[in-house]
């Protein structure tokens, strides 16, 4: 108990004093060196408080950065087809226009694939998927180039 009392002692005195001259706040001295705020001495208890493990991390270079895997984009075009967005605008009746994108009608679709004897799901726009009924799965994409295999 007495350690307490020794440690709170001078810092309830130091307040007394400090509020009979009239000032509110608890005063602090503050030293400084060439590298900046060292520590912080209040001149109630006269205990040094330490700033150093305040310290601001060093920041860390972009190139460090841990990057997301990099996963394929799904894009708004047929494989098949090689069909896209079209630009247009939107024309106001003040002739006022905006530019948009018509994107193309892709639909998700399985189709049997008779030569590897399974199901193979595409994103195919309706246009291809037409041209494949009409023409048959292989035809079209052996014409565009396209591995089966792998889907």
């Amino acid at each position: 108990m007495a350690t307490i009392t020794a440690a709170i002692g001078p810092l309830m005195a130091g307040f007394s004093a400090a509020k009979s001259h009239g000032f509110n706040k608890l005063s602090m001295n503050v030293s400084r060196t060439t590298s900046g705020l060292n520590f912080t001495a209040s001149q109630l208890s006269g205990t040094k408080i330490s700033a150093t493990h305040f310290q601001i991390p060093t920041p860390v270079p972009v190139d460090a950065l841990p990057r997301p895997s990099l996963l394929p984009v799904a894009r708004r075009i047929c494989p098949f087809t090689g069909k896209k967005s079209n630009r247009a605008n939107i024309v106001s009746h003040s002739n006022h226009k905006t530019k948009k994108l018509q994107f193309v009608n892709l639909q998700y679709k399985r189709i049997w694939w008779e030569a590897g004897k399974r199901y193979v799901k595409l994103r195919l726009s309706t246009k291809a998927i037409k041209t494949i009924e009409k023409n048959g799965l292989d035809a079209v994409a052996k014409k565009a180039g396209i591995d089966l295999s792998k889907k």
